[in-house]
């Protein structure tokens, strides 16, 4: 067996000429040597194997600490207001910064497409043009601090009718679960990441520096959604004023029941079912979902749903 695993055909020739029979004992030293040279060469690239293998749950494991920090600090903490008043104030900057670049012109800024941002990522409706017109002392900055104050003023109105410890309680439940679900659609991702990395090599690209560079920007990415979920479904949850103690345990069990209903699936969004909090309607579409257009897709590109499989391996594969 060890003839057939390790030895080259020029060694398994040489021993065939001197009439080798199967199972007959090996003692010729240019055999054993050959032999063991190659059982040497196949050991040391098992061991770059795992190496590799090694580096990459290096790079999951340093992604996990972050995310298992963050959930521990969730749970320990019994007001988490600080971190959703962080969480607002990025989401806003990077929703302004996308329409709005940094040291622009204002012929170069997107206010239609602002005002729409700002409905969908925080269920306000601001009008921003009007305000740009009336008022020539208000540009980028200026901006940015008026659109935080409406947001605060909306939010703080809202904490009023349902009590702040009630809505302390709900802001954990939609985080952790956020949370929860984004990461487990990360994990997924860097496994189909993970097992199609190697290709890159037919490209002159060293896979292990891929790796790290895509798994990095996936993991920004996560970090990012995190934030833009859990704003997104505490601004378009509505309350009524109720008493304190039934008002925070509805909202506890419509957080678990909202929630389930949302698998942040963002190609999914638009399917699904619009949910109610205490009588009023919530529009919880968590991102814009992937359309698919009318051009045909071949079998070998990414899916239209954004998935990362190959097309032929998710929506295009042949029942």
């Amino acid at each position: 067996s060890l003839m057939r695993i390790f030895a080259s055909d020029r060694v398994k020739n040489f021993m065939k000429a001197l009439g080798m029979q199967p199972g007959e004992a090996i003692e010729h030293r240019m055999v054993t040597n050959a032999i063991e040279k190659a059982q040497r060469k196949v050991e040391g690239r098992n061991f770059d194997i795992r190496k590799q293998l090694l580096e990459f749950d290096d790079v999951n494991n340093e992604q996990r600490k972050v995310i298992y920090h963050m959930r521990n600090t969730l749970l320990a903490a019994d007001n988490i207001g600080e971190t959703i008043a962080d969480f607002r104030q990025d989401v806003l900057n990077a929703t302004v910064s996308a329409h709005i670049p940094p040291q622009s012109l204002p012929e170069q800024w997107d206010v239609a497409g602002l005002e729409a941002s700002l409905q969908s990522d925080f269920g306000v409706a601001l009008p921003i043009q009007q305000w740009l017109d009336e008022d020539d002392h208000l540009y980028e900055e200026t901006l940015r601090e008026k659109l935080m104050t409406e947001l605060m003023a909306a939010y703080n109105e809202k904490e009023d009718q349902a009590g702040a410890e009630a809505l302390r309680s709900f802001e954990k439940q939609i985080v952790l679960r956020v949370l929860d679900d984004l990461w487990k659609d990360h994990l997924s991702t860097m496994d189909h990441l993970r097992h199609g990395i190697h290709l890159r090599g037919y490209a002159q690209k060293n896979p292990k520096q891929e790796y790290k560079r895509e798994s990095f920007t996936l993991f920004s990415e996560l970090l990012d959604s995190i934030k833009r979920d859990s704003i997104r479904v505490l601004s378009h949850v509505q309350v009524r004023r109720e008493d304190p103690e039934a008002e925070e345990q509805r909202l506890r069990q419509e957080a678990e029941a909202l929630a389930a209903r949302m698998q942040f699936e963002h190609a999914e969004a638009p399917g699904l079912d619009q949910p109610e909090i205490l009588g009023e309607e919530v529009d919880v579409a968590l991102a814009t979902a992937p359309v698919r257009n009318d051009q045909k897709l071949g079998r070998n590109e990414l899916c239209y749903c954004g998935s990362g499989k190959k097309f032929k391996h998710c929506h295009g594969q042949i029942q």
